[in-house]
């Protein structure tokens, strides 16, 4: 029985995902590289470490990464203004919260972005945790960030819930389950390939069939 709910924070719990791909579009434009939107929004649940090596190739990390993830975060901090909780989302962490699982609130990102989202799923006042960029040495899919948030509230079996392949994926070289969400544009056949054990297409379905997951009411 897993104790520790890991929340993914971008994607999951805030709509950001096309405002993380828009960001990426304009940083590599400065150095006069065009990749299509559509590509760079099916790498985004990666962290920078490894997205740009990923999209761009590894010539473009060894010349511009550390300057186009520096470029990134001024795009972002220009549109960070837009991004919305998505619906449900504190009502699911109350109610996980409220079953007496552990609460990890699990984000890759720069601190003061994660700040910004925590306030916008009101996530401070349930989470017993949360992590960022400075909590991990490899991004997602690397298994580093779901270790970590384990490690953080000294979790003994954890279930990760994830809009992104990469949430699984790292989920999954833990023994770690997945409850994906389809909020960040993968399809379900994608979701389940990548190691998810089920998939709903939003937090508020989620929340309706929460009995039948891991994360199920204790018995008494």
């Amino acid at each position: 029985m897993a104790d520790t709910a890991i929340f993914d924070v971008d994607g999951t719990l805030v709509d950001t995902n096309y405002q993380h791909a828009l960001a990426w579009y304009r940083a590599f434009r400065r150095f006069d590289i065009t990749l299509p939107l559509w590509r760079l929004h099916r790498g985004i649940g990666m962290g920078g470490d490894t997205f740009v090596p990923e999209l761009a190739g590894a010539d473009v990390e060894a010349a511009h990464g550390d300057e186009l993830r520096q470029a990134w975060t001024q795009e972002f901090d220009e549109l960070i203004g837009e991004v919305q909780p998505l619906q449900g989302a504190h009502e699911l962490l109350q109610e996980v919260k409220d079953r007496g699982f552990r609460l990890v609130l699990a984000s890759s990102g720069q601190s003061k972005h994660v700040e910004v989202f925590l306030d916008l799923v009101q996530g401070k006042s349930l989470a017993d945790a949360w992590t960022t960029s400075e909590d991990a040495e490899t991004s997602k899919p690397a298994p580093d960030l779901v270790q970590t948030a384990l490690k953080k509230v000294r979790g003994a079996s954890g279930v990760m819930i994830g809009d992104s392949v990469y949430d699984a994926q790292a989920a999954g070289k833990l023994d770690v389950p997945t409850l994906a969400v389809r909020t960040g544009g993968f399809s379900v056949e994608e979701l389940k390939d990548a190691g998810a054990a089920r998939v709903f297409e939003s937090l508020t379905e989620l929340g309706e069939h929460l009995d039948e997951t891991v994360l199920a009411r204790p018995r008494a």
